[in-house]
């Protein structure tokens, strides 16, 4: 005769594991679809909000509020996507439905706070300076702190915050290109966005970041001697 009361809980072990493992595929779903539906929001949000407002390196940032709204707009377009399989893994939590939505929330909540050191900071500049950030990037991109910033990017932290400061650190210089060439640019956005997603999901490569690096290095350069082959760099006049 089997001792139930030696096994605390025997009844229900059973149908908490077959709930527990078919909630399991439901909550990956319901994560992808959110992530994915919040970073095309994102990118809808951005375009009509950034329409007209591109001036190249003599963009303004307009309204602290105006800005840091569609900041956070551009975050979740440009970072989210990249950060997907982290927030899935997520899912794996005791309650995924809390879990992961506080995850997400504090890794954006870092980059307002991005966004607010960049308000701070930010000035309508030069060609000169945006070259001369550009190849900083560039630099930035081969260092020893770039790498261990992008692995550690790559791995699910024990909160969004340390998984966030741990991605700003991998996609800094990225950023500073952004925010060099036109922090209004959707073509620059795209295209930063396209770099920080590939490095998020796939480990670092010399044979392809080497010569991404060395690129960014080469668009500084170009942008030092002759900015005018550049398109949008500098407003129409």
């Amino acid at each position: 005769m089997t001792d139930e009361s030696a096994h605390p809980g025997g009844h229900d072990a059973a149908p908490r594991s077959i709930a527990l493992t078919s909630a399991t595929p439901a909550a990956t779903a319901i994560a992808v679809v959110a992530t994915l539906g919040l970073a095309a929001a994102g990118w809808v949000v951005s375009v009509r909000q950034m329409s007209g407002m591109d001036m190249g390196v003599a963009t303004g940032l307009g309204s602290l509020a105006f800005f840091i709204v569609l900041w956070v707009w551009m975050m979740a377009a440009m970072m989210l996507p990249g950060a997907a399989p982290v927030f899935l893994r997520r899912t794996r939590a005791a309650s995924p439905v809390l879990a992961v939505p506080l995850f997400v929330a504090s890794y954006l909540a870092v980059w307002t706070l991005v966004g607010l050191a960049v308000y701070a900071g930010y000035r309508p500049h030069g060609t000169a300076a945006a070259g001369a950030i550009t190849i900083a990037a560039g630099v930035y991109e081969l260092t020893p702190v770039k790498r261990r910033f992008r692995r550690h990017c790559r791995e699910i932290g024990r909160t969004g915050f340390e998984f966030a400061v741990a991605c700003v650190g991998s996609s800094i210089g990225l950023m500073l290109v952004f925010l060099a060439l036109g922090v209004m640019s959707i073509p620059w956005m795209a295209m930063i966005a396209v770099i920080v997603t590939v490095q998020k999901l796939l480990p670092a490569r010399a044979a392809i970041d080497v010569p991404v690096a060395l690129a960014i290095v080469g668009l500084g350069t170009v942008i030092l001697a002759a900015p005018a082959w550049i398109p949008g760099l500098t407003p129409a006049m």
